[in-house]
């Protein structure tokens, strides 16, 4: 896992030819924005926004949802503010279709996502999978709640199991308590290459359970995220790394800074 090169980074602003070689060079290139907001761009040039709350307080680029130049699928693991975001204006504007439970779609479609983006093609549930480009999107369980407000209904929080084509197996675990479930993704999906866990604690699994939750998906690197945005949420990634099973390794991104994996 290596953070872009200058000629790299220099690349991606250039022509779609140079941003393509730039690409295939990098692999999956990976960008976090604080909170529980990333973005990844596969090998393929498919761009997914993670839980796009880029105006978090941690987040260096407030306006990345009303700027970045591409985005073709928008993924909301629950319907809390802080992982819905900028998702109704990102879908707006790039045309991004919606990819998340159901009952969100619908919640989200009343609110203004566009309805042709956001239909039954990439919205699913628990145990479904959607081909987004090159890369596979599989619905897997998170212990949490997801409603809107008092009228809508935010349907089953998820996490996603992401299999890019030719690059890693990314999971985002969502806002999640370790659970027993997670046992089942490795046996069902495979290792996991990149986990991208919460470990805030309060409304999360802690440090403590996010290392235990790395070791049920054999994760190979594990990102911490949503810690310390608030108050409330006081995990650090030290506590972390002291806790992970013996091979896993720890890896704590730069808000902003895109990484190739």
């Amino acid at each position: 896992m290596r953070p872009l090169t200058l000629a790299a980074a220099a690349a991606l602003c250039l022509s779609p030819l140079a941003v393509r070689a730039a690409d295939a060079k990098a692999g999956t290139v990976i960008t976090w924005y604080g909170h529980a907001a990333f973005t990844v761009k596969t090998p393929g040039g498919t761009v997914l926004a993670i839980d796009p709350f880029f105006a978090n307080p941690k987040s260096p680029d407030k306006a990345a949802g009303e700027t970045l130049p591409k985005v073709d699928y928008v993924l909301v693991t629950h319907g809390h503010g802080d992982h819905v975001g900028d998702a109704v204006a990102i879908g707006k504007r790039t045309g991004a279709k919606l990819i998340s439970n159901f009952d969100l779609c619908k919640a989200l479609a009343a609110g203004g996502y566009p309805e042709a983006q956001a239909g039954g093609a990439t919205c699913g549930n628990i145990g479904g999978s959607i081909q987004a480009g090159d890369a596979t999107v599989i619905m897997v369980p998170e212990v949490h709640s997801s409603g809107i407000d008092v009228e809508k209904n935010g349907g089953n929080p998820m996490g996603f199991v992401i299999k890019v084509k030719g690059g890693p197996t990314i999971y985002h675990t969502g806002d999640t308590d370790v659970t027993m479930d997670m046992k089942l993704i490795p046996e069902r999906h495979g290792a996991v290459d990149v986990m991208l866990a919460c470990i805030g604690g309060h409304f999360t699994m802690d440090p403590k359970g996010a290392a235990l939750a790395a070791g049920y998906v054999k994760a190979k690197t594990v990102v911490p995220m949503h810690f310390q945005t608030f108050p409330l949420i006081p995990g650090t990634p030290e506590e972390l790394k002291a806790a992970l099973p013996r091979g896993t390794r720890m890896q704590v991104l730069e808000p902003g800074k895109a990484t190739a994996f």
